[in-house]
């Protein structure tokens, strides 16, 4: 695999010495059982200035977290299909204002929950939402493991876009048939939104999720490694993921209350995500860090990767910049999000940095980054003109303030 060019850190502004904390702190999640294993790397311009793994990808069989471990990326997936609604866009095939039951007729007559409701069944009419809400998690959709009464109606109905509950169509008909958690536009709540944006971009292109990303994004950034199924060829690299939790390793909201702080749920042997049949544009890919990596790099350089341009700089812009009235905090969210919510705003498929000291955490303004359900995590900072990508597999991404504490061990070894 070609791999970005490695440059000493110091020549590119990075403290060595600082950044051996990098280690020491991967080191001690692993020793303290929190993670059984990490990776991390860090560009800067363009180059690699850092990268290092730390424990295991699979306890049960002994085998080290490795540069080339396939990971469950989860909601990491939702910056990709984003750009890839927005090439779509550029096509001039639609407006982000659109309805989405202009391309999915199952959202046609919408109802949303009455303001205090207790049932399912308290509802009033409600717009269908639009392509922008779906992106900006403003639409009124949930997730199952949000609370409310709709994210219990969806645990109910297993509305969770798995990897083994395929069709995507059949999955977001389901979804149009459950009302609004809130009218269209009134809050912010992390939803299954970019899953029916995946849908969208299926309608729209006339190509399966998983064939347009191949064509348009993995194939042209050499993300050779990274699709909604692992390759036979990948499964021995393939991460086992991990809860601390006694129950369902999803449950966002849950304490940490297992006796187990690494208790195996999903191994490689068995896994769905060996044979995708739900091409998931929420939470669906797997991939490595290095191919992650090229996707970062090329938000990073506002849409090009090499001799390709995915998109233009001032649509890379537009996505980058925080679409909600304030911070995600203003907007009465209930559900949990995989990043802080006040001095936070929210661009397209991820988080905007408004304000660090209202956020509490080291950083530039305009920061862009998001994370996924197994603690994976990613942010670009173009002030720095820097790239940090972060795996792990450890379910929730609540269990451990990791992120927070990553980002602050980055910042401090920038040093000039």
């Amino acid at each position: 695999m070609n791999r970005m060019t490695q440059v000493p850190p110091a020549e590119r502004g990075l403290d060595p010495q600082r950044l051996g904390r990098l280690r020491d702190w991967m080191q001690s999640y692993v020793d303290a059982r929190k993670f059984a294993g990490s990776s991390l790397l860090i560009a800067r311009g363009g180059d690699e200035v850092f990268f290092h793994a730390a424990g295991l990808r699979d306890r049960e069989a002994g085998l080290p977290f490795e540069r080339d471990t396939l990971a469950r990326i989860y909601s990491m997936t939702k910056p990709v299909t984003t750009v890839a609604l927005m090439m779509l866009m550029e096509r001039g095939l639609f407006h982000l204002d659109a309805p989405v039951s202009e391309f999915i007729p199952a959202f046609a007559e919408m109802t949303a929950l009455i303001p205090g409701a207790e049932r399912i069944d308290q509802v009033e009419a409600a717009p269908a939402p639009t392509l922008h809400q779906l992106l900006t998690h403003t639409s009124g959709l949930s997730y199952p493991f949000n609370p409310g009464v709709l994210a219990r109606a969806m645990e109910a109905e297993d509305l969770i876009f798995r990897a083994d509950q395929g069709p995507l169509a059949a999955m977001a008909d389901r979804v149009a048939a459950l009302p609004l958690a809130f009218q269209p536009g009134s809050r912010w709540e992390y939803s299954v939104g970019i899953d029916i944006i995946g849908r969208v971009v299926e309608i729209v292109s006339g190509m399966t999720l998983a064939r347009f990303f191949e064509a348009h994004i993995l194939g042209p950034l050499g993300m050779s490694e990274t699709g909604f199924s692992v390759p036979g060829a990948a499964l021995e690299r393939f991460a086992a993921l991990y809860t601390p939790l006694a129950g369902d390793a999803m449950a966002l909201n849950a304490a940490r209350s297992g006796a187990e702080s690494l208790r195996l749920v999903d191994a490689p042997e068995g896994s769905p995500f060996l044979a995708a049949d739900m091409f998931s544009g929420g939470g669906g890919l797997v991939g490595t860090i290095d191919d992650y990596m090229r996707f970062a790099e090329m938000l990073r350089r506002r849409g090009r990767h090499g001799k390709e341009r995915l998109l233009a700089p001032a649509t890379v812009d537009f996505m980058m910049r925080n679409h909600l009235p304030g911070d995600i905090a203003s907007m009465g969210p209930q559900s949990f999000a995989e990043q802080p919510m006040e001095g936070m705003g929210f661009g397209l498929g991820g988080a905007v940095v408004l304000d660090t000291g209202r956020a509490r955490t080291p950083g530039s303004v305009g920061d862009f980054s998001w994370g996924g359900m197994a603690s994976t995590f990613f942010w670009i900072d173009p002030v720095q003109d820097l790239s940090v990508v972060f795996f792990t597999q450890l379910s929730p991404s609540s269990a451990y303030p990791a992120r927070a504490e990553l980002k602050a061990l980055v910042q401090a070894a920038l040093v000039g």
